[in-house]
């Protein structure tokens, strides 16, 4: 019988009707994340006003989910690469829906803190474990695609949250808004239990039976026969460490991807977790500002979209580089601007840019490491992303006294950083298969590449 790898398999499988249910089956967890995420934005007008909070506490509650994401991210990364996606897939959303109820009956602020970094733990580790997860179930043709489209479920979360912002808290308060916002995690959880081990890491762990069980699956949910040959077993491969982040082969891209992730997180947190204070400066009434965050909110999906259809054309570090730049160059309109009109304007192409670039850069990570590194390289990355989020809003309670244009220049230039950062990637992923192995991460040069794929990924 012949040989068979797991990209030859999973590319004449196809993308069918399997990882249509798994896409929805991880978005829905990622839409009930960004909620988990982004409700204290909303809830925090309403949390300041029972307990009479400081900007330094306001800052503080916005830091705590983001100490947990990190926590979460690093450990729940390195875990998946150890022991199987699975174990990670389904404990995350758990964790952080059932924290996330729990935060809604916080008897003090001090509670309140500790329930939200525990929730933090749970969402920092469905990062890493469900584009993990997703990316080694894609053929090669349409993974960029699906992976950005993928991230396009943080903007229904958004959306969802800023909803539920509008309708429940002035009427229910904020305690009804956290304890509804944790709901849908919870269903998501069971749902999640029935979805196999990724057989790719099946097959890295010297498991190939098992890998194509999983693969035979697939194709009779996706309506095709199952591919003739052996699976072929790559190269036996150590367990990947934070320390093989940094060997030869990935340690430029790991440099460059953590700015990346560190400088978006610090424009895209640092304004969106305060975006209802921003707007309430700007002296628009409550009302009118949960009206126009839900618009905002709805910029965020013909970004993604835009942006999932780019990484195909342009590349992933191209689109990535252009939606950096522009998401610096509309924060800095929305921060000096002089009109509501022209505010929410500019708001909503921020939102539109900045949404559009976190797609490209959740598109290219995975792709970058080699399967036995890939959550722990991804886990890693997202981890700056947590750091960053915790530092951003304590910087904004602290220059937000001196002047809102202030934060909101120097999130506007994190992301023009970021933008520098993405050009300087050194080569595309683009229709570029993935890798196993720390050889594989090397970067082909041009004429190879081209003769094994078809498509220069060298080029900028």
């Amino acid at each position: 019988m012949s040989r068979l790898t797991y990209d030859q398999a999973i590319d004449q499988i196809g993308f069918g009707r399997f990882q249509r249910k798994l896409m929805w089956i991880c978005g829905l967890g990622w839409a009930a994340d960004a909620m988990e995420v982004l409700l204290i934005a909303f809830a925090l007008p309403a949390i300041s006003a029972e307990w009479d909070l400081s900007n330094a506490q306001k800052g503080l509650l916005g830091t705590a989910i983001f100490l947990g994401m990190l926590a979460g991210a690093w450990f729940w990364g390195w875990i998946s690469d150890h022991i199987g996606r699975k174990t990670g897939f389904v404990s995350t959303i758990a964790i952080d829906s059932i924290f996330g109820l729990f935060s809604a009956f916080s008897p003090s602020f001090a509670w309140l803190v500790i329930l939200r970094a525990a929730t933090g733990f749970g969402v920092g580790g469905t990062l890493p474990v469900d584009y993990s997860t997703f990316a080694e179930y894609l053929p090669t043709r349409q993974r960029g695609r699906y992976l950005v489209l993928l991230e396009s479920f943080w903007a229904l979360g958004t959306i969802a949250a800023a909803g539920l912002a509008w309708l429940v808290t002035p009427n229910l308060g904020w305690r009804w808004l956290l304890a509804l916002s944790a709901l849908p995690g919870l269903l998501i959880f069971w749902i999640r239990r029935y979805v196999p081990e990724s057989p790719r890491y099946l097959l890295v762990s010297g498991q190939p039976e098992g890998a194509r069980r999983v693969l035979e699956q697939v194709a009779r949910e996706n309506g095709v026969a199952m591919p003739q040959g052996n699976l072929v077993l790559p190269p036996a491969t150590p367990r990947g460490r934070i320390a093989d982040l940094w060997k030869p082969g990935v340690r430029r891209v790991t440099l460059l991807l953590w700015v990346i992730w560190f400088t978006i997180s610090l424009g895209y947190y640092g304004v969106f977790t305060w975006l209802p204070s921003y707007f309430r400066l700007k002296g628009m009434a409550l009302l009118p500002v949960y009206q126009n965050t839900f618009i905002l909110a709805l910029a965020q999906l013909p970004g993604y979209f835009s942006a999932a259809y780019l990484v195909e054309r342009l590349g992933r570090r191209r689109t990535l580089a252009l939606y950096m730049v522009a998401s610096g160059a509309f924060t800095y309109l929305f921060a000096i601007a002089n009109s509501l009109s022209f505010l929410v304007g500019m708001g909503v192409w921020m939102s539109f840019f900045a949404l559009g670039a976190w797609g490209a850069l959740y598109a290219y990570t995975p792709e970058a490491y080699p399967t036995t590194l890939r959550t722990t390289g991804i886990g890693a990355a997202s981890g700056m992303t947590r750091i960053a989020g915790a530092i951003a809003p304590s910087l904004g309670a602290a220059l937000m006294g001196v002047s809102l244009v202030v934060p909101l220049t120097i999130y506007a230039l994190a992301y023009v950083l970021g933008g520098v950062a993405a050009l300087a990637l050194p080569y595309e992923t683009m229709q570029r298969p993935l890798h196993d192995t720390f050889a594989e991460a090397q970067p082909a040069s041009d004429a190879s590449t081209i003769r094994q794929t078809g498509t220069p990924t060298g080029a900028p």
